[in-house]
């Protein structure tokens, strides 16, 4: 699994950050007991030049809870159609995206265009919280956006806030359970223990 994206062009105004120019790297040692997220042992993930370590932390919690074969971080999808770059992404054999992930601030004008570019994918949007998925579901409907079509999912807001204030340039990360069900999340996060739950909603 490739987790860098390669060189590419990007059109002006489509992502927040560039991640192949690079201010720095966390690295997250991953060991998992939930046999249905078998976490390779080792993803390195770039801090782009204007990007945050709470999108870092967005993103990773993202991998985790959406982990599954050729899931992909940041990668081009080699499609002159769709000029943004996925936070998370996975490609049919086609190479045509199933699954586009976004994390932390997404436009309603971009969810829109990958509503109409993406037909085949699912689309999800994360967020650090309730009240964030909300806000964006208010612009998407003010905007008139295609309906059962997009699916949020918000993370609490006090986790996020606590791993934020842990995180560093050497992580180390041990998965107990990921419900999907139960939308319940427990795992060590260099060496404290979180239990957790999350929502999802449809727009």
């Amino acid at each position: 699994m490739r987790l860098f994206p390669e060189p590419h062009l990007r059109l002006p105004g489509t992502a927040r950050h560039d991640p192949t120019r690079v201010a720095g790297k966390f690295t997250f040692q991953c060991t998992s007991d939930d046999g249905r997220r078998p976490l390779p042992h080792k993803v390195l993930f770039a801090l782009g030049l204007n990007e945050t370590p709470r999108h870092i932390v967005l993103k990773f919690l993202g991998w985790v809870l959406f982990y599954r074969d050729r899931l992909m971080v940041e990668t081009n999808v080699q499609n002159d159609s769709i000029p943004f770059i996925p936070d998370l992404c996975q490609l049919g054999y086609d190479m045509r995206p199933t699954l586009w992930v976004e994390c932390g601030d997404c436009s309603v004008g971009k969810l829109h265009k990958l509503g109409a570019k993406c037909p085949e994918a699912e689309i999800w949007v994360v967020k650090a919280s309730a009240a964030e998925v909300q806000a964006l579901m208010r612009s998407m409907a003010r905007e008139e956006l295609r309906t059962d079509r997009y699916d949020l999912l918000a993370l609490d807001p006090e986790m996020v806030s606590e791993l934020i204030g842990l995180i560093r340039e050497r992580n180390e990360f041990h998965l107990h359970r990921a419900d999907a069900e139960e939308k319940r999340l427990q795992f060590e996060f260099n060496g404290l223990w979180f239990d957790t739950t999350h929502e999802t909603f449809r727009f």
